[in-house]
């Protein structure tokens, strides 16, 4: 199949604009350069419009927007400043309370994605460090981290897991039972290398007993955490999880009987702008013929009686994360692990890798660089600082989940 350029070139420049942040000379954010592309494919005659539009998982988008509609009514409910409170009464010391954001991140992840937990808890930490005069880097990089370990828990923990839920048409119940261990020991890893590291800077610092958070008026955070639950179990039944998850949104609204209109300042539509823009992007590079071409002279192949080479898949899925971004490299793979023998577990497989590759750089994961920005004023997180502890996170969490997946096989 021969390779039209046109549909190369405009992902490369796309891409290019996105992973620069922002430039100088044309000032645009990763949503807007992914539009930008996404446009630029229609007016060059790369894509139709109508092509273009049947690129846009809708089922992606709805199940985005309904899982962050519920991390904003936590916010708005103040559960946040609840957990302040909750997190200082039983810390007592630094070293422990390192450990309570590790596992409080992660298993929040897993319920409402890395992205939001980070969103809504970097103040909570940040105004944490502030007040106790803590070592800002080991609480930055536990919220950061961890929400991105402990994330890989379930389809509905980021939006990689997202996608190869709906892509590979897993069962959220099934990759539960898989993943909740790999989850698990990932944050034991994440724990015991952050605590290793700065056991410390830890070990100097203390914790102010006066200075908590004022009580928050009223327990109405309860009652979303209820729909939260109920949501997770309707996934489990087996319910689409895109229509699950704007239900329980709809619903919080019925139970609140507050203003929406405040809500909807929290829902991060920049994100979907991105991730509807990207669809359309890549359909454009996969419409070239170009991943075909690679593919076709350098076989993606996954033999789950080789250990060597279900490592090796990983190792690709990792690069390929980094290099292009999880979320555009799983719509490049999309059709080669599709062909797989067993694409079900090829798809789990992307889903963790993919996963673990957010911690390996300080840009892996859009969850690390929300997390650095709120947290500047207290020093934020380096580049380097970040790779010390990313690297060999990335490296043993993915190992251990290969590991645990050949074991379960």
């Amino acid at each position: 199949m021969p390779v039209e350029p046109l549909g190369v070139v405009v992902f490369a420049i796309t891409y290019a604009v996105i992973s620069a942040r922002r430039l100088r000379w044309l000032p645009l954010d990763r949503p807007a350069g992914a539009l930008l592309g996404a446009v630029a494919c229609v007016a060059t005659g790369v894509l139709s419009p109508e092509v273009a539009l049947a690129a846009i998982d809708g089922a992606t988008l709805l199940l985005l927007f309904g899982v962050m509609g519920i991390g904003a009514f936590l916010a708005r409910d103040g559960f946040f400043v609840a957990a302040e409170r909750w997190l200082l009464q039983r810390a007592r010391t630094p070293a422990r309370l390192l450990g309570l954001v590790v596992w409080g991140a992660g298993g929040l992840a897993a319920l409402v994605t890395n992205d939001a937990v980070c969103v809504l808890a970097a103040p909570l930490v940040v105004r944490l460090v502030q007040r106790h005069r803590l070592p800002p880097l080991p609480f930055l990089l536990a919220l950061s981290t961890a929400a991105n370990t402990g994330s890989v828990a379930t389809l509905v923990g980021n939006p990689q897991n997202m996608l190869c839920g709906l892509l590979g048409e897993l069962v959220f119940r099934e990759y539960l039972v898989r993943m909740v261990p790999v989850a698990i020991l990932g944050l034991c890893i994440n724990h015991a290398l952050l605590w290793l590291l700065f056991r410390r800077s830890l070990a100097a610092a203390t914790l102010d007993p006066t200075a908590v958070e004022p009580e928050a008026p009223g327990r109405r955070w309860v009652v979303t955490v209820v729909v939260l639950v109920a949501t997770v179990v309707a996934y489990v039944a087996g319910t689409s999880m895109a229509w699950t998850a704007v239900a329980g949104f709809t619903l919080l609204m019925l139970l609140h009987r507050t203003d929406t209109r405040g809500l909807w300042a929290n829902i991060d539509w920049s994100l979907l702008v991105f991730f509807a823009s990207l669809f359309v992007v890549v359909q454009g590079l996969v419409g070239s013929g170009a991943p075909a071409w690679l593919f076709s002279r350098f076989p993606l192949e996954i033999h789950w009686d080789d250990a060597w080479s279900v490592l090796g898949g990983a190792g690709i899925f990792v690069a390929g994360s980094n290099l292009v971004s999880n979320v555009p490299f799983i719509l490049v793979v999309r059709e080669p692990l599709a062909a797989l023998p067993e694409a079900a577990r090829a798809w789990e497989l992307l889903a963790m890798s993919s996963t673990f590759a957010g911690n390996l750089t300080l840009l892996g994961s859009v969850a690390n660089v929300i997390v650095a920005e709120a947290g500047r004023e207290v020093g934020g997180i380096g580049f380097f600082s970040f790779l010390r502890v990313g690297l060999p996170l990335t490296l043993l969490t993915t190992l251990v989940g290969v590991g645990w997946l050949l074991l379960v096989a």
